[in-house]
């Protein structure tokens, strides 16, 4: 091996892995370089609560091994994190809840298990909120995650801890999880790209506690990476795609090339405001800049929607869906207390509370045959677009809140607006189950990231990611935090 060059630790997982090929670095060097970084620079993010550097320099060892002898992986050497409820033999994995505090699993999820096989070298496990269930990354286990940009602020959540991390320049590629955004809302808080894939494109089971085992029932959860780069997400889809437990007999996925290579001829829609979710004005004209920018690049822009899907109704949908997936197995006076809670937080969310924590067999089937009715809109859709382009939050990253969950408020343009309503974007697409990327648009006045969504069609990942990088290219991308 010739001597090691120095690597910027804010290169693109991409850029690492063909920096490990020719050698310039080896898998070891890298990973001391990024642990060196954890041991300065988390301690203020707090980003990566469990730490598994040991770990990470065997595997670093026995990659460059495996390197030397000719051996090929598809993340062969590279450091990464896993948010800490992915199941990982060995480590802790509690969802944040004190209830499962001593909660060590014996085997590795699928997720994890093939990045293992792919050569990935785990550095640790990132910060969440309490049951995966805020867009902060607060718990009493490991305390609060902080967004690199203003310390003050929430990196999201659930999975702000990876996404932390990820703009901190602690890791170059993490892997989450999405029901509400979990994915994407940390992305966009933190400047950097989250995918929620299609709904069956990589296994949900091993992200504890919603989703150990296969289940039929278990929809609209969905695990996907972030990186910093848009091309490192299409990496990472690639190593992670997969069959859920049981179905590798038979299972084959090949998910179809991007519809176009560049904005010349794409086909983006733009969702229209919805009057009853307000957004703040510095996202919106982002997205009417992007917009501009696209149109001027030779894409086709036009405002248009899904015709037959009524947004407040889908988003009632995905409410029921919500918490009657969320909340299975609770005791009935639980979910009935969380009910009144949830309407007290929002009074627009309406009969979707009771219906969701009441739920019926009969009517969860009900429900999913309105999903299927959704699902057929969306294919009828992008038969004429290639993405749909809508925000991806109200707000950009919002300081920390203390109050109880059910009493929020997010200040929108001067405003005071239910924090649940925070869900109305993430649904787009998590209802239907499309794949969906969030991605970097700059910073607003306050030095914030500000980013936006693409939505694409169903098993057709490649597209909205090739979508996000040309957008990279065209407008450029992540946007190094102060002090990192």
């Amino acid at each position: 091996m010739t001597a090691p060059t120095a690597i910027d630790p804010f290169t693109s997982a991409s850029g690492m892995l063909a920096a490990l090929e020719a050698r310039e670095i080896s898998s070891a060097e890298l990973v001391e370089l990024q642990i060196e970084r954890i041991e300065r620079l988390n301690g203020p993010i707090n980003a990566i609560i469990i730490e598994t550097f040991d770990r990470a320099r065997a595997a670093a060892v026995e990659a460059d091994r495996r390197r030397a002898r000719g051996e090929t992986g598809a993340l062969l050497g590279l450091p990464f994190t896993l948010k800490e409820s992915n199941e990982v033999a060995g480590l802790p994995c509690t969802a944040g809840m004190d209830i499962f505090k001593g909660y060590v699993p014996a085997t590795d999820g699928p997720l994890p298990a093939t990045t293992f096989a792919a050569g990935a070298a785990l550095l640790g496990k990132t910060n969440i909120p309490v049951a995966l269930a805020d867009w902060q990354a607060d718990s009493p286990i490991y305390g609060r995650a902080n967004n690199p940009y203003d310390l003050g602020r929430s990196p999201g959540g659930s999975t702000g801890g990876g996404a932390a991390a990820l703009a901190a320049g602690l890791t170059p590629l993490e892997f989450g999880s999405d029901i509400g955004g979990s994915t994407r809302v940390p992305a966009a808080f933190c400047g950097v790209y989250g995918l929620r894939p299609s709904e069956t494109a990589v296994p949900r089971t091993g992200s504890f506690p919603m989703s150990t085992l296969p289940n039929v029932t278990s929809v609209l959860a969905v695990q996907g990476p972030l990186a910093r780069s848009a091309g490192d997400l299409e990496l990472a889809l690639d190593a992670v795609a997969g069959p859920e437990v049981g179905e590798d007999a038979g299972w084959k996925l090949t998910i179809p090339a991007a519809r176009s290579e560049t904005l010349r001829g794409l086909r983006v829609a733009v969702l229209p405001p919805i009057d009853w979710v307000p957004v703040d004005n510095e996202i919106l004209a982002a997205q009417e800049s992007l917009a501009a920018a696209l149109s001027r690049a030779g894409a086709t822009v036009r405002v248009a929607a899904p015709e037959g899907i009524d947004i407040e109704s889908y988003y009632n949908d995905y409410n029921r869906g919500l918490l009657a997936r969320t909340t299975a197995g609770q005791p009935l006076e639980e979910r009935q207390a969380q009910a009144i809670a949830a309407r007290k937080g929002d009074p627009r969310f309406g009969p979707a509370v009771a219906d969701g924590f009441n739920m019926s067999f009969p009517d969860f089937a009900m429900l999913m045959a309105r999903r299927e009715q959704a699902r057929a809109a969306y294919r009828e859709f992008f038969r004429e677009w290639d993405v749909l382009l809508c925000p991806m939050t109200l707000t950009a990253a919002f300081p920390h809140e203390e109050r109880v969950f059910h009493t929020r408020t997010l200040t929108v343009n001067g405003r005071e607006e239910p924090y649940r309503l925070q869900l109305v974007y993430p649904s787009l697409a998590t209802f239907a189950g499309q794949p969906a990327v969030a991605f970097p648009v700059g910073l607003n006045r306050a030095g914030l990231p500000i980013g936006l969504q693409a939505i694409g069609p169903y098993l057709e990942d490649r597209t909205p990611i090739r979508f996000a990088q040309l957008v990279e290219r065209e407008r450029g991308g992540f946007v190094r935090p102060p002090g990192f």
